[in-house]
C-alpha cells in the first residue's frame, strides 16, 4: 500500500491502537488485553463453507512507527436466500484522529470490499450515519434501505 502505510489482518499487538481508533467511532467501554485476545481467537476460529473466515478484521498501520491508523471488519454471513449465498457486512470503520484526512478510510473500505468479493459475497452492505453517506458513495456504495434497531 502506498503512502507509508500497510494493510493487514489484525494481530494481538494491535490492542492499544485498535481501541484508540475505535474510541473515535464510538464508546468502546472497558476492555482488557485478555478480552481483546479472546475476541481475536474467537474471530480466527469462525469459518464457513470452503474455510472462508466469518470475521475479517483489518488494520492499516503506519510503516515508520507500526502505529495502528485505522481499523475495520468484514463479517461474512451464510444465508438461505440466493441459493445459500454469502453476504458481507462491513462494520466498525474507524480512523484514528492523528491519521484522518489521508484517505485511509477509503483504502480500508476498498480492501474489505475486495475481501468480500473474492470470498464470493453476492452483496456487501454497511450502515452509516447520514453525515457519512457521501464518503461511502465515493467508495462505490449506494443507499439501499433503512436501518432499524433496538438498543439496551
Amino acid at each position: 500500500m502506498a503512502g507509508g502505510y500497510s494493510i493487514r489482518k489484525i494481530e494481538l499487538q494491535d490492542f492499544h491502537g485498535v481501541v484508540s481508533a475505535l474510541n473515535v467511532l464510538t464508546t468502546v467501554g472497558p476492555i482488557t488485553k485478555e478480552d481483546f485476545a479472546s475476541t481475536i481467537k474467537h474471530w480466527n476460529a469462525c469459518k464457513i463453507a470452503n474455510d472462508i473466515p466469518v470475521y475479517n478484521p483489518y488494520v492499516i498501520v503506519e510503516d515508520a512507527s507500526g502505529e495502528v491508523a485505522a481499523t475495520g471488519n468484514l463479517i461474512i454471513e451464510k444465508k438461505l436466500i440466493h441459493g445459500c449465498a454469502i453476504c458481507g457486512h462491513i462494520e466498525d470503520i474507524a480512523v484514528s484522529e492523528k491519521h484522518q484526512g489521508k484517505k485511509l478510510g477509503k483504502m480500508l473500505i476498498e480492501k474489505l470490499t475486495e475481501v468480500g468479493l473474492q470470498a464470493g459475497c453476492y452483496k456487501i452492505i454497511l450502515d452509516c450515519d447520514e453525515k457519512n453517506v457521501k464518503f461511502y458513495e465515493k467508495c462505490g456504495y449506494s443507499r439501499a434501505g433503512i436501518e432499524m434497531q433496538i438498543r439496551k
